[in-house]
């Protein structure tokens, strides 16, 4: 019990931090300096090398969803958090708007069976993917809601805030979640040029690059 709350509570707290990060930086735009000379000091790194970092530490390929949501964002940033044990251990995508911070869109990545307990009175809406498998659109917090599923032996958050949610759907994000399964073309396409073929996608705004987020711990509230 005592490590699923912590765990909740360390989303919550991430979700929370990015969130206010990315509102003072874009009230402060020409006083402070751009996202793309601050956050590597924080750590973030490119996508593909948190994904990798990611594959690496796990010993499994991730694939990716290759649709966004219709939203313009101006950077993207990933980071691999390797905490001490594994129980922490996760992938975070962070996709962000210097001059519009309600675009805002986050992807978690973390082993099953290191997954995020989901209490029933947080579902707000269940779902069924193309796959089989159900989804969970969840109340996060009072500024965050996210779509929940499992594959592949991941189990993956797509996050948006509560404030986009008339152009950020349930539904949409349930498409976004479909996409991961959306032919690659060639049997010979390894999951490393797929991860550059988003990368390429993403910048023409039809599917998704992979950012990652900022473990920054701050003001935690029980996420129970």
């Amino acid at each position: 019990m005592t490590k699923n709350i912590f765990l909740m509570m360390l989303i919550f707290s991430t979700l929370i931090c990015v969130g206010n990060n990315v509102t003072v930086s874009a009230n402060t735009i020409g006083e402070s300096r751009p996202f793309e000379e601050i956050y590597p000091e924080i750590g973030y790194k490119t996508v593909e090398e948190a994904v990798k970092e990611f594959e690496n530490h796990f010993k499994q390929d991730l694939n990716l969803p290759f649709r966004l949501p219709p939203l313009h964002f101006t950077h993207h940033f990933g980071r691999f958090s390797d905490a001490e044990g594994e129980i922490n251990d996760s992938l975070e995508l962070e996709f962000i708007n210097d001059n519009s911070p309600e675009n805002h869109y986050s992807i978690f990545v973390r082993p099953i069976e290191h997954k995020i307990p989901i209490k029933d009175k947080r579902i707000v809406k269940r779902f069924k993917l193309k796959n089989g498998n159900e989804a969970n659109f969840i109340n996060v917090s009072e500024s965050f809601e996210a779509l929940v599923f499992e594959r592949d032996n991941w189990q993956y958050m797509l996050s948006i805030p509560k404030r986009i949610s008339k152009k950020v759907t349930a539904e949409m994000l349930v498409e976004i979640a479909d996409s991961i399964d959306y032919p690659s073309g060639s049997k010979e396409m390894g999951h490393r040029d797929r991860t550059m073929s988003q990368l390429t996608l993403e910048s023409l705004y039809f599917c998704i690059k992979v950012t990652i987020k900022y473990p920054v711990y701050c003001a935690a509230r029980d996420f129970k």
